[in-house]
């Protein structure tokens, strides 16, 4: 028979026992609940130890979740998906040996949350285009080209003018991103660049943002939409959990940031 221990969702700072319901990861109907030590809790359910599965619905059940808990309390600490402690003593014994810690960052992140924003390009040939006008050393490599009989050299470059095209689309992609990062600075403490994924998409940014301000937010984005309403689209999600400005993780008789 295989032995249930405790996965952890986000740590919280709570005198009272929390009930989220049967919501846990792993499809069983799980009640998400809290265990504790003198205030600081991890919110956790019953989880087989030795059998984790690792899948779109397992971890938007663990954000699920943790955004259940940011309903109820104003500063949430995520934990890292995956994450299984033996027994409830295991779980009391790290928040003893870290309490101090752990309730100096729950002040520092109180009444934040993170906010995402994706920004593509809607015509990636007219970008190309302006890539093609500004970069005159690819200018040049194509008027050579015309001349240019022998075909070694002639595929060398244009494999030299495909690599300086993919420099010119990076470079690019980072001046349209400090263009809209500087619409955001005076209204979030921190942000953190993520990766793109394709060529039209241009910026991946994630906010942390005192969750008082959304709304200061949503008008710098509506200003955004009007701003670049022929050149781009946004992608806005909001009041997330802070996954990109904390990571816990949990080892065997040892917590890391």
């Amino acid at each position: 028979m295989q032995r249930d221990g405790k996965y952890i969702y986000c740590i919280i700072a709570s005198d009272y026992d929390v009930n989220l319901g049967p919501i846990g990861v792993g499809g069983r109907g799980d009640l998400v609940s809290t265990i504790g030590f003198d205030g600081l809790c991890m919110v956790v359910s019953d989880h087989p130890i030795s059998r984790f599965v690792v899948n779109p619905e397992n971890m938007l059940a663990h954000q699920k979740v943790i955004e259940a808990t940011m309903k109820e309390f104003k500063s949430v600490l995520p934990i890292r998906f995956g994450t299984i402690a033996a027994t409830p003593d295991e779980i009391r014994n790290l928040l003893n040996r870290r309490y101090s810690e752990f309730m100096e960052l729950l002040r520092q992140f109180e009444n934040k949350v993170e906010l995402n924003v994706r920004g593509n390009w809607k015509n990636l040939g007219n970008i190309y285009k302006e890539i093609d006008q500004e970069n005159t050393e690819l200018h040049n490599i194509k008027s050579e080209l015309e001349k240019i009989d022998d075909k070694e050299i002639r595929n060398q470059k244009i494999i030299d003018a495909g690599n300086l095209v993919k420099l010119a689309l990076v470079e690019k992609k980072k001046a349209e991103t400090e263009l809209i990062l500087d619409a955001f600075k005076r209204s979030v403490f921190e942000y953190k660049l993520n990766k793109t994924s394709g060529e039209g998409m241009f910026m991946n940014t994630a906010f942390l943002v005192n969750s008082g301000r959304e709304v200061e937010f949503d008008h710098i984005m509506a200003d955004l939409g009007t701003r670049y309403e022929d050149r781009s689209d946004f992608i806005y999600t909001s009041q997330l959990p802070i996954f990109n400005f904390i990571d816990l993780k949990i080892f065997p008789e040892k917590w890391e940031l």
